[in-house]
């Protein structure tokens, strides 16, 4: 059993626990949920941003902790005034080390896009995003069935939240392409072994079409990682490691975007 098949696992359990807690009526009392949604694509085309998408995470499974102390308000406020173009949250805590609290302070302090990162597997996860006040969701193709993707996106976008799209490789892409989704992200790295390449961004680039942003996500440590990805139509970059891992990294990330 792989990584990803224990976070599945476990949230399976999760969902139906957290379904019984918090019933989707009451969810959608939230203050977010019939609000506007932040385009996360129009930010990201966005030709005076950066296409930084920085991300808020405490832990992971490959590298356990990461950084434990870091606060959300400061983090993210900073991530957004150092020049990024949009936040993203993990909401897993068994894995991450994260909370929907987190998503909602973050929503509650800045006006750029959040996204959701987590493992959905259910519609009940994509009203409970649009209630902590995420503007976009992640459905990882490696995660999910093609015909439950599709049912997920098409979930999502009725109720007002971008989706993007999250590859490893060529299959899953050719597999999961369809109309609902905004957003194609090529993560870097292995699921399996935990590797980490640039290159699958760039092998993957001419087979994504036009109609969706591109984003790579994992492994981009430095600037010039990122002025590489642009030559390949990439509009998007997701970090958190880099960031995370330091001190401050509000700081970091107002370093890492002054370089480009």
């Amino acid at each position: 059993m792989d990584i990803l098949d224990k976070i599945i696992a476990h949230k399976l359990k999760e969902v139906e626990d957290r379904k019984s807690l918090f019933p989707e009526k009451l969810l959608e009392q939230s203050l977010y949920f019939e609000g506007q949604s932040v385009s996360l694509k129009k930010y990201l085309l966005r030709e005076d941003m950066s296409g930084i998408i920085a991300e808020f995470k405490r832990k992971s499974p490959s590298k356990g902790v990461i950084n434990s102390h870091a606060k959300v308000e400061k983090t993210t406020i900073g991530y957004m005034q150092a020049g990024a173009s949009a936040l993203s949250v993990l909401t897993d805590k068994e894995f991450f080390g994260g909370t929907s609290e987190d998503l909602s302070t973050a929503r509650k302090f800045n006006f750029c896009p959040v996204l959701r990162k987590d493992f959905i597997i259910d519609e009940y996860q994509l009203v409970e995003a649009k209630s902590i006040g995420a503007d976009a969701i992640l459905l990882i193709a490696a995660a999910l069935e093609p015909q439950k993707l599709k049912s997920l996106a098409a979930f999502a976008k009725g109720l007002g939240l971008e989706v993007l799209m999250e590859v490893h490789n060529k299959e899953e892409l050719d597999n999961n392409l369809n109309e609902h989704l905004d957003i194609v992200g090529v993560n870097n790295r292995n699921l399996k072994t935990f590797d980490v390449s640039i290159d699958i961004s760039k092998e993957l680039s001419a087979h994504i079409p036009d109609d969706f942003v591109k984003i790579s996500e994992s492994g981009i440590s430095n600037p010039e990682t990122i002025l590489d990805l642009r030559t390949y139509g990439y509009k998007g970059f997701l970090i958190g490691e880099t960031f995370m891992k330091t001190a401050r990294p509000e700081v970091t990330a107002r370093e890492f975007i002054k370089g480009l």
